[in-house]
């Protein structure tokens, strides 16, 4: 159940990410679903895989380039996702940067909600 609630609260800020930028589109709220089922799956999968292959990066980069395998992560999701659409590596990075925010915030409103 905690799952299906995480889910939604990402896509409502999928959602609600893509409207404030203009270079991210998704279509509707089954496409911010499957979006967000999407992106679990790849933080789940891939993500682990890309911090070992570039952990030295990471270290010296005092684990900035973090928020560059974010950004990838949210371009291979973008390609694989039809009715999701970003235009291009920095608006992948400033989409994974605020809707990391907006679902922060989210999660804390849920969890003072309990």
């Amino acid at each position: 159940m905690n799952f299906l609630i995480r889910l939604l609260v990402s896509a409502l800020a999928a959602m609600l990410t893509a409207y404030l930028l203009p270079g991210v589109k998704i279509d509707n709220f089954i496409t911010a679903l499957i979006l967000a089922l999407v992106l679990a799956i790849l933080n789940v999968l891939v993500k682990p895989v890309l911090i070992i292959l570039t952990l030295p990066v990471t270290i010296l980069t005092l684990g900035l380039f973090l928020l560059v395998i974010n950004a990838i992560i949210i371009l291979f999701a973008s390609g694989l996702v039809s009715g999701f659409k970003v235009n291009g590596f920095w608006w992948a990075l400033l989409f994974s940067i605020v809707m990391t925010i907006i679902n922060s915030f989210m999660h804390g409103l849920a969890s003072r909600e309990d």
